[in-house]
């Protein structure tokens, strides 16, 4: 009896390990910035709520929990490095279940996404082709410190707020709102930077060119650092110029705020790096909302 249940549980996984899977810490940014785009897009949000609802649950524990099962996969040889104990390499996920888990959430993110209608359904196939295309062999951008950070970047933040946008107004949005979403979705490139130094010697190991490795990580953590702030500046001035100096000079007061963050963290890149997601990246998810407002009082669609 004793063999019959060790055998069982080393066929399938838990349900606990499926969830560590397709790790929930990383759900907020693509949910947050859906919102982002749902309230940008002018539209009233109570007459449409089962559509922010769903894009909600599409941008965070569908798509994007399919991506970080697709990327553990894929990464199941530099966890055994980095993260031995991450469900896959500690035989958790037994044998393919990791790949079968991905797959089955790619066909449940186009489903899903259909019920938005068509722009619903088209970011949602980009999204889940960008994921894929972050991860697997042989495109695997993830290898690329410059292209993969960004391909996420823009998947985490750009495009979901896009999303948000077209699908409340079942329109294409308006040049203001894709350039707000756009510039964000750049300055993302360093906020995944900075997450690439927690994966710094397996990614050495394995050939993953990430900026931390390829640049050391001094000198990434300056770039991200600055790669984060361009793009705000360029709201800051966008939104100034269209009347919204109120919600400038929050996003000015909060790009301080980030300033001094990044002032502590690189003194030491490496420790540091975890607590500036915990604060820097707040202030900087908080801007984005603020924006959204500015769009909103703008009237843009």
């Amino acid at each position: 009896m004793t063999v019959s249940v060790s055998l069982h549980r080393d066929r399938y996984p838990a349900p606990s390990a499926m969830l560590e899977l397709i790790k929930p810490v990383t759900w907020f940014p693509p949910m947050w910035a859906y919102a982002c785009g749902a309230v940008a897009s002018g539209v009233a949000i109570t007459e449409h709520l089962g559509l922010l609802i769903v894009g909600v649950i599409l941008a965070g524990p569908v798509v994007c929990g399919m991506s970080q099962a697709a990327n553990d996969w894929c990464d199941r040889h530099v966890d055994a490095i980095n993260e031995p104990n991450r469900p896959i390499p500690s035989g958790r996920i037994p044998g393919r279940w990791g790949l079968w888990i991905a797959l089955a959430m790619s066909l449940l993110s186009l489903a899903l996404g259909a019920t938005l209608g068509t722009w619903g359904f088209i970011a949602t196939v980009v999204g889940v082709i960008a994921a894929w295309a972050y991860s697997v062999e042989p495109i695997r951008l993830k290898r690329s410190g410059w292209f993969g950070p960004g391909l996420v970047g823009l998947s985490y933040e750009s495009l979901p707020w896009f999303t948000g946008a077209a699908v409340l107004s079942q329109t294409l949005p308006s040049g203001p709102i894709i350039l707000i979403a756009l510039l964000y979705g750049i300055g993302a490139h360093g906020i995944m930077t900075l997450n690439d130094f927690k994966a710094l010697e397996g990614d050495a190991q394995m050939g993953v060119n990430s900026l931390p490795v390829t640049l050391g990580p001094e000198r990434a953590a300056k770039v991200a650092c600055i790669i984060m702030l361009v793009p705000q500046i360029f709201v800051i001035l966008a939104l100034a110029k269209w009347g919204q100096s109120t919600q400038a000079a929050i996003i000015l007061a909060l790009v301080l705020g980030q300033l001094w963050a990044m002032s502590v963290m690189l003194k030491d890149p490496k420790a540091k790096a975890p607590w500036y997601n915990a604060t820097g990246v707040l202030m900087y998810v908080s801007g984005m909302m603020v924006s959204a407002f500015a769009l909103r009082g703008m009237g843009v669609v």
